[in-house]
């Protein structure tokens, strides 16, 4: 069939009040398939079909309230449509409503009304509430902290390839959280998350290969994942990644680079490394001004030997 008869034949089903054939133009006039892209019209038939009880078109009608595609922003009416989705069994509706109330966007903050979207959302099979129903039960945000129902309900999302959940398995193996403490099945969540670009689970598992937790230690590997976390702007990995090429592989210019992004992201000691890099002229021109600048901004984070440091330069 071609673009024109298929849209031919969804407008004359759309004219008699058919739901889905009305949510269906409104994607054709949203995408662009075989018309040009009209966000007005696609809310037109969004609308129509809405009010006729089609659940998928009153949470494509709530997104473009939340996000003034083709109507004003509205919050009010955004989740005015994702409660009628949601009330239809629309599963992203139900925890777009939990993080909503969760994080009182456009509702007052309620944790018993985020726990109770997420809940229907994860039970109905929603992986991403499945995790966020996890963090509740992890954070006693539904009543006492319990780490033994957060680890069933990450590991129904870890299993299906959610990497916030794998992570968030790892860390209660690593531990003991909900668990039986066991460094290797952390690793074997943790290696899953990291492999996916988890940048925390990247972190975790350079650390881990550093001291030789849950896996035999491997200084190559460490770095291997270090790196991976520091490029994508991980402060405590690029700051190991200063001390890698500082202590280990004594490349000071590169140690300097990475001390800088985490210093620039407020980690102390990063902030008193790079100080002592530009005080010694180890790798970068000696610039005793800058290394002052630094040694402050650790200082008044509490860090002792920039404190002594920053001292003994005053003296001078």
């Amino acid at each position: 069939m071609s673009n024109d008869a298929e849209i031919k034949m969804y407008r004359t089903l759309a004219e008699t009040g058919d739901a889905a054939a009305q949510n269906r133009l409104g994607l054709i006039y949203q995408n662009g398939e075989g018309v040009p892209k009209d966000d007005a019209e696609a809310v037109q038939w969004y609308l129509k079909a809405a009010e006729n009880g089609h659940a998928e078109a009153q949470y494509n009608l709530g997104w473009r309230y939340q996000n003034g595609k083709g109507v004003p922003k509205d919050d009010s009416e955004a989740i005015k449509w994702y409660l009628k989705a949601a009330e239809n069994g629309h599963v992203d509706a139900q925890n777009s409503l939990g993080w909503r109330y969760k994080n009182g966007k456009g509702v007052e903050q309620d944790d018993a009304e985020a726990f109770k979207w997420y809940l229907k959302a994860a039970e109905n099979g929603h992986v991403d509430a499945q995790n966020n129903l996890g963090l509740m039960y992890q954070n006693g945000k539904c009543g006492p902290e319990d780490s033994t129902e957060a680890f069933i309900w990450y590991l129904k999302a870890a299993e299906r390839g959610h990497t916030d959940a794998q992570n968030n398995i790892g860390w209660l193996y690593q531990h003991g959280k909900g668990v039986e403490q066991n460094d290797s099945m952390a690793f074997k969540w943790y290696l899953k998350a990291a492999e996916k670009g988890h940048v925390d689970a990247q972190y975790t598992l350079g650390f881990m290969y550093q001291n030789g937790i849950g896996v035999k230690a491997d200084y190559k590997k460490a770095i291997k994942w270090y790196l991976e976390a520091a490029e994508q702007g991980h402060a405590d990995a690029q700051y190991n990644m200063g001390l890698i090429y500082s202590s280990g592989l004594q490349d000071y210019a590169e140690a300097a680079r990475w001390f800088l992004k985490a210093a620039e992201k407020g980690i102390a000691d990063a902030q008193f490394n790079f100080g002592l890099i530009l005080e010694e002229g180890r790798g970068v021109k000696q610039d005793l001004d800058s290394a002052e600048v630094w040694y402050s901004e650790a200082a008044q984070q509490g860090h002792e030997e920039a404190k002594l440091r920053l001292g003994k330069m005053k003296e001078k």
